[in-house]
């Protein structure tokens, strides 16, 4: 009965780390196509690029810099090294692109009241998937490992570190020459306390139903 148990809950964490990164992905097309800036951890890989992209494209440049990332998260805490991480280094550049063609050929033009929209169903769906798939514990990407660790191994509450590395990251990217839109400032101060709020409102009691029911 417990394996049993312990099967159906494995499948509800790889289903919850799969639609959360899937839904990751494609929140991000619409916060490209309402272009208000890109988000933090873009900024910090474009403004790299553009300083040391060693004559690479973008997409061979950022495929090394999630691997040197991921060295990293495996010195620090393997835990975080999973499922997901692997399809956010694989995979999510196609889904990324695919939702960005599909919005641009169902909006083409888009107005200001638009694109604004899109931005807050892009913040908000990245934050809910980003709840999902953290919550599954089957791996995170190569950058959000690090504020979980910190949040893991430190007194301060991961919302607030996850701010600080955002900003850092902007920072970063700012100092390298990448423009920094509206977006990229909103998501940096609103990323970790929506994603925490949908942790605690959504993500867990999700996967915890089963146990309660039990």
């Amino acid at each position: 009965m417990k394996e049993k148990f312990s099967s159906s809950i494995m499948k509800k964490r790889i289903g919850m780390t799969l639609f959360g990164v899937i839904l990751a992905a494609i929140s991000v097309g619409f916060f490209k196509t309402a272009d208000f800036g890109v988000d933090p951890f873009q900024s910090f890989a474009m403004g790299l690029f553009g300083k040391i992209g060693f004559g690479l494209g973008y997409g061979t440049f950022y495929l090394i810099l999630n691997l040197i990332i991921l060295l990293i998260d495996f010195l620090l805490d393997r835990h975080y090294i999973g499922l997901a991480t692997f399809i956010n280094m694989f995979l999510v550049g196609y889904i990324v692109d695919f939702s960005t063609n599909l919005l641009k050929i169902a909006f083409p033009e888009p107005s200001f009241l638009l694109r604004v929209l899109f931005l807050i169903i892009g913040i908000a769906a990245m934050c809910f998937a980003s709840a999902f798939y953290y919550t599954a514990d089957l791996g995170v990407s190569t950058y959000d490992a690090i504020p979980l660790f910190l949040a893991k191994k430190g007194p301060m509450k991961f919302r607030y570190i996850r701010i600080i590395s955002d900003l850092v990251c902007i920072a970063v990217g700012f100092l390298c020459g990448v423009t920094i839109g509206a977006g990229t400032v909103i998501t940096a101060f609103f990323m970790g306390p929506l994603i925490d709020f949908f942790n605690v409102r959504c993500a867990r009691p999700f996967l915890n139903s089963d146990r309660t029911q039990a």
